[in-house]
């Protein structure tokens, strides 16, 4: 949870933040999960992939983080649909939480996915039951909720009754084969594409992606886009551009941090 004000006042469904946790960080993007308008904070999820995230892992109540920018990108489109099947993988529960609890307010059914490759690794599960009509818990080894993918669990929805939309947030891979589940059926599939961002700005077109044969920026123009229309081959290899770099960074970081140990 960060003290954000700004932030928290005129957050909407799906934006995000741009965050830097000390002079010298790179600079990521996570979606903001929840806000609380009258304590003025906002709440973030994350997972440490990398040096930042190690970084912040590492921070006590009380410190500070350098900045944070936002809320950028345009908020999820809340209609009422009728039936809304929100599916978050891993850390992508985190922002499909408030997009179903928005879904719901509108008036939709909302069927919740949620799917991680271990109990350990499921969060949100309780604040997921409180805005769905109905919850399925799914984990890769069977340790919590159902054995099964979160596509397995959405086949079975979609053979039960008719879905209008797919909200799809998580790897790459799951809304890839989410998309391409729901293409034969014509329903509406919206992803958060969570590609490399640098400036939150569209100026250093470092997110840029192909929806729909055309070039767009995934923080000015997105997060969200149509799963029928991505690009999905050309975003895993942007995704991986500086994996060798990224590694280099976090072992560094990690030899210094065991260096001021001895």
């Amino acid at each position: 949870m960060v003290e954000a004000p700004d932030v928290a006042r005129y957050r909407r469904p799906g934006q995000f933040i741009m965050l830097r946790v000390d002079e010298y960080g790179e600079r990521i993007p996570l979606t903001i999960a929840d806000v609380d308008r009258e304590t003025g904070t906002i709440t973030l999820y994350y997972q440490i992939v990398g040096k930042t995230t190690e970084k912040m892992s590492l921070l006590g109540d009380g410190e500070y983080i350098k900045d944070i920018a936002g809320p950028l990108g345009h908020p999820t489109e809340i209609k009422n649909y009728g039936t809304a099947v929100c599916v978050g993988g891993g850390i992508g529960v985190a922002p499909i939480y408030p997009i179903a609890s928005a879904l719901r307010a509108e008036g939709n059914r909302v069927i919740g996915i949620i799917g991680a490759r271990t109990r350990e690794l499921v969060i949100l599960e309780r604040e997921m039951k409180e805005v769905c009509d109905e919850l399925i818990v799914c984990t890769d080894d069977g340790s919590h909720g159902r054995k099964a993918f979160v596509t397995d669990a959405l086949s079975d929805i979609m053979e039960a009754e008719r879905v209008d939309v797919v909200v799809a947030i998580g790897p790459v891979p799951m809304m890839r084969a989410v998309s391409e589940q729901t293409r034969p059926e014509g329903i509406r599939t919206l992803v958060s594409l969570n590609s490399i961002m640098v400036d939150g700005t569209g100026m250093c077109g470092g997110c840029r992606v192909t929806v729909n044969e055309e070039k767009r920026f995934t923080c000015v123009d997105g997060p969200e886009f149509d799963g029928h229309q991505v690009d999905f081959d050309e975003l895993m290899t942007r995704l991986n551009t500086y994996c060798e770099e990224e590694a280099q960074s976090t072992q560094e970081h990690r030899c210094r941090l065991e260096g001021g140990r001895h």
